[in-house]
C-alpha cells in the first residue's frame, strides 16, 4: 500500500470527516530530546530524563479504562494504544519493524542491529539515549507520550499537581504542543524528517518498501486527539484553532523541506539527488516503446521547469501558495517569486538549487510566523477553500501527491467551519459526496487523473462556497 494506500471512510471524533487511510506503517509520530536544567532535582537526584509510558497509565493520571476523569478524560493511554484504530498507530510503530514489511525492508537494505537502530528507531520509537533511560523506559513501548511531550523528568510533578499550570509545565520541559508552530515541528520530525538520529526517510527506504511520507498537520492532530476541547482546557491554553494549525503545517512543512534539501548530506546521495524530495509518480509509471503513450507529466505553471525533469514534491509549497494569497497577502507575491525561483534552479545546478531553498525557507518561515499570530474570523476557512479551488490554484493540481494534499485541506477546512458554527452538520453532510468524488480522484496513484480531479475538486470547492 502507499502512503495514500486505499481512501476509506470514516468519522473523526469533532466532525464529520473523510479519513484517508494513509497507511503511514513508519514515521507515525516524532521523536524530539529537550535539553532540561542541570538544577532540576528530580534530574539531579535520578540521573535519567526519560521515564517511560508506564510512569503516566496510573488509574489516577492517564491509564482509566473509561474517559470519566474529572480535569482530563484520563483514558489517554486506551486511547494510544488501540490495537486497530488510527489513534493507536505511536504505540504500534515500534512492532511495525517486526512485521513482515519491517523485515523485508531490513533485509533488503542490509542492516545490521545497530544500523537498524541507528535509522529506524528515531520514528518507530522514543529513542532516547540509554543513558537517559528510566527504569519504567521501554524501548519496545514504540512512539510513546515523551516523543510528543517532550522528555518528562522536569515536568512530572508539576505536571499532576493541583495549582499546577500549563505556563509552569511548559517552563519545566513540557513541549507546548498548543502552539502550532512547536507543534509541527515535533510532528515534521518523524512526518518529513530532520537531521537527528534515525529521523530521514532515504530514497533507498523507500526503494525497499517504505511508505511515501506525507503530513498534514490538523488532521494529523485529529487523528492523534486524546483529549476534549472542553472549557478546561480552554482556560488553561487556549481554544485551538483548525486553520491556523493547518496553514502553520503548510508552512513550517515547506521550511523544513527546503532546510533539509539544503543540507548536503540530505539533499544529495552521490552523484545524484536525494530522490526522497521530488514527486514519486512522475518517475515511477508505466513505461512503453509502442506508438501511444500516456503521459503522466504536465506541465504545471508554478513550476518553470524543462518538460521531463522530475519535479520536486510542491504539494505543501502549492497550498502554501494558496493560503498567502488568501490569508497574508502582503507575503504572497514574495512567496510565489521564491517558490517559482526555486523551481527554476533545478535547470540550473545544485549550487543554485542549495541557494534557492535556503531563500525560499526564509520565506516559509516568515509565513508560519504571520499565519500563527494572526487572528481567525469565521470566514477564513472559505477563503481558502475558494482559493484553493480557484483558476489561480487548480491548473497546478497535475500531480498525484498534491491533489491528496488538496483535497485533506478542503476537508479539512470544511471541519472548521463545522467546528466553528459556520456551517451545520447537515449542511455538510449534504456536500460530502462532492467532497468524496475528490477523494474518489485519489484513490491509487494508477487510477490518478489529473484532469478528473480537478473536476472533482471544483465540484467540492464550489458545493462548499454555496453554504457561505
Amino acid at each position: 500500500m502507499t502512503a495514500f494506500g486505499a481512501v476509506v471512510r470514516a468519522v473523526s471524533r469533532r466532525a464529520l470527516r473523510v479519513l484517508p487511510a494513509l497507511g503511514i506503517g513508519a514515521g507515525t509520530a516524532a521523536a524530539i530530546s529537550i535539553g532540561l536544567s542541570g538544577s532540576d532535582p528530580l534530574q539531579a537526584q535520578s540521573g535519567y530524563t526519560f521515564t517511560g509510558v508506564a510512569s503516566c497509565a496510573g488509574s489516577t493520571c492517564h491509564g482509566r479504562s473509561e474517559g470519566n476523569g474529572a480535569i482530563v478524560r484520563q483514558d489517554e493511554i486506551a486511547t494510544w494504544q488501540s490495537p486497530s484504530a488510527v489513534s493507536g498507530a505511536h504505540s504500534r510503530a515500534f512492532n511495525v519493524l517486526q512485521g513482515r514489511r519491517g523485515r523485508q525492508i531490513v533485509a533488503s537494505l542490509g542492516y545490521n542491529g545497530q544500523q537498524e537502530a541507528e535509522n529506524c528507531y528515531g520514528c518507530h520509537a522514543t529513542f532516547a539515549p540509554v543513558s537517559q533511560r528510566g527504569p519504567k523506559f521501554q524501548l519496545d513501548d514504540g512512539v510513546g507520550c515523551e516523543s510528543c511531550h517532550g522528555p518528562s523528568i522536569g515536568w512530572l510533578e508539576s505536571h499532576y499537581e493541583i495549582q499546577g499550570t500549563h505556563a509552569n509545565n511548559v517552563a519545566n520541559g513540557l513541549t507546548p504542543l498548543d502552539q502550532p508552530q512547536a507543534r509541527a515541528r515535533v510532528c515534521l520530525d518523524c512526518h518529513y524528517g530532520s537531521t537527528e538520529r534515525g529521523q530521514f526517510v532515504t530514497h533507498a527506504m523507500m526503494a525497499a518498501g517504505h511508505p511515501r511520507i506525507t503530513f498534514e498537520l490538523d488532521l494529523f492532530s485529529a487523528f492523534q486527539q486524546h483529549h476534549d476541547v472542553d472549557e478546561d482546557y480552554v482556560q488553561r491554553k487556549g481554544r485551538p484553532d483548525s486553520v491556523r494549525l493547518w496553514a502553520v503545517g503548510q508552512a513550517e512543512a515547506v521550511a523544513r523541506a527546503t532546510d533539509l534539501f539544503a543540507r548536503p548530506a540530505y539533499g544529495t546521495q552521490g552523484v545524484f539527488p536525494q530522490l526522497y524530495f521530488y514527486d514519486c509518480h512522475s518517475c515511477h509509471r508505466p513505461i512503453t516503446d509502442g506508438k501511444d503513450r500516456r503521459l503522466t507529466f504536465e506541465t504545471n505553471p508554478g513550476r518553470p521547469i524543462t518538460f521531463g525533469q522530475p519535479p520536486f514534491n510542491d504539494e505543501n509549497i502549492i497550498m502554501l501558495n494558496a493560503v498567502a494569497d488568501a490569508l497574508a497577502p502582503g507575503r504572497a507575491d514574495s512567496f510565489r517569486n521564491s517558490a517559482r525561483a526555486f523551481h527554476a534552479s533545478m535547470n540550473q545546478g545544485r549550487a543554485e538549487a542549495q541557494q534557492a531553498a535556503i531563500a525560499l525557507r526564509q520565506e516559509a518561515l516568515a509565513l508560519s510566523q504571520t499565519l500563527s499570530s494572526r487572528s481567525y474570523d469565521g470566514g477564513a476557512a472559505f477563503t481558502v477553500v475558494e482559493r484553493i479551488g480557484s483558476n489561480a490554484t487548480a491548473p497546478r493540481f497535475t500531480d498525484y501527491a498534491g491533489s491528496v494534499q488538496a483535497v485533506m485541506a478542503v476537508d479539512t477546512l470544511l471541519n472548521a467551519m463545522v467546528s466553528d458554527g459556520r456551517v451545520t452538520v447537515g449542511a455538510a453532510a449534504g456536500i460530502r459526496a462532492s467532497i468524496n468524488r475528490a477523494y474518489d480522484a485519489v484513490t491509487s496513484p494508477e487510477s490518478y487523473r489529473p484532469s478528473a480531479f480537478r473536476t472533482a475538486l471544483g465540484e467540492a470547492t464550489s458545493a462548499i462556497g454555496r453554504l457561505q
